[in-house]
């Protein structure tokens, strides 16, 4: 039994691996790992991170700990035998020597790194690209969704609400009534696409003059509005216990994105865990890396790609239903 039991390990361990990849998008280097699985490469996830300081593993730089998200959601696929690219943001981890001045960064910056990111799959090899967007991410793969080698999109806790309207929900109950109208009035003007010049030091965290040209390109995305322009299917994943993007914005993507699927995860959080509860109870998940990811998660996405992929190969296409009437996620 011993004989042909290591040669069956050998070859489960050498058909699974991951290389470190690089891309260089205007002289700056792009960083990220890709897991290979098997000899197949017709279909590649690729998972894109959420806001701020958010690495490949999804977890945020200078945190007391760690969640790796992100790590554990790729290994899933890995795991069913497809190629999964995860990478550092432009000026974030490995990508850090790429990062640009603050003031120079816009919203497409983020959108056009993907498409080079999706470029680099395509060299590869990979004809069947689909896209995994968590929180923040989930709108920056809905613009990317465009480019021809995608095959489908993937939003797990995806705001459906222009970044104003939520912004705005989020300040109301944390600053008292005149500093809140002050906000306001700012994001009122970055709306507009004016800077704001004055604003008291109590909120430059938020409305620093280096952030503001960022700020103004991304109050002009509607993310329920760009999901109605993708062409390919869309899966819509939204945990029930997540406190940073509720079910509301899942069924506003929902209602926009033709032909789409919404699963409602029970007991999922932001992070993607299994945990219930207040903020203070869910915080520790949030460092906490040996915390699986929510079962049920690997399961959806993984059924997903393999109905896009039945799709592509000549399956029957989802009806697509008519338009209905009926955030990026920002933590200050």
């Amino acid at each position: 039994m011993k004989s042909l039991l290591l040669p069956l390990i050998f070859l489960t361990f050498s058909s699974l691996f991951a290389e470190d990849v690089s891309i260089s998008v205007e002289g700056k280097t792009l960083k990220g790992v890709l897991s290979v699985a098997g000899k197949n490469k017709s279909q590649a996830v690729f998972i894109l991170s959420g806001s701020g300081p958010t690495d490949r593993d999804g977890n945020t730089l200078g945190a007391p700990g760690k969640n790796n998200s992100l790590k554990y959601l790729a290994e899933v696929f890995s795991e069913e035998g497809v190629a999964a690219l995860r990478v550092d943001k432009r000026g974030i981890g490995a990508s850090s020597s790429a990062a640009v001045q603050e003031s120079d960064l816009r919203f497409a910056t983020y959108v056009e790194d993907a498409k080079h990111w999706i470029k680099f799959l395509e060299e590869q090899g990979y004809s069947e690209i689909v896209l995994i967007g968590h929180s923040e991410g989930a709108l920056v793969a809905t613009l990317a969704a465009s480019s021809e080698s995608v095959t489908g999109l993937v939003c797990i806790a995806g705001a459906g609400r222009p970044a104003p309207d939520i912004l705005r929900e989020q300040l109301m109950p944390k600053l008292p009534k005149e500093l809140y109208d002050q906000a306001d009035k700012a994001i009122t003007s970055l709306t507009e696409g004016k800077l704001v010049k004055d604003f008291p030091p109590a909120l430059d965290a938020l409305f620093r003059h280096s952030v503001q040209p960022y700020l103004i390109s991304w109050f002009q995305i509607d993310p329920a509005e760009s999901i109605s322009e993708v062409k390919v299917p869309v899966l819509i994943v939204q945990g029930s216990t997540d406190l940073q993007v509720s079910l509301r914005d899942a069924e506003l993507l929902h209602t926009k994105a033709k032909g789409s699927q919404l699963i409602i995860i029970k007991g999922m959080n932001h992070v993607l865990k299994e945990v219930d509860g207040d903020l203070s109870a869910q915080m520790p998940s949030y460092f906490k890396p040996d915390l699986p990811l929510h079962q049920d998660l690997g399961d959806k996405v993984v059924d997903f790609l393999e109905k896009t992929k039945t799709e592509q190969d000549g399956g029957e296409q989802p009806a697509t239903r008519p338009e209905s009437k009926c955030p990026p996620y920002y933590n200050p």
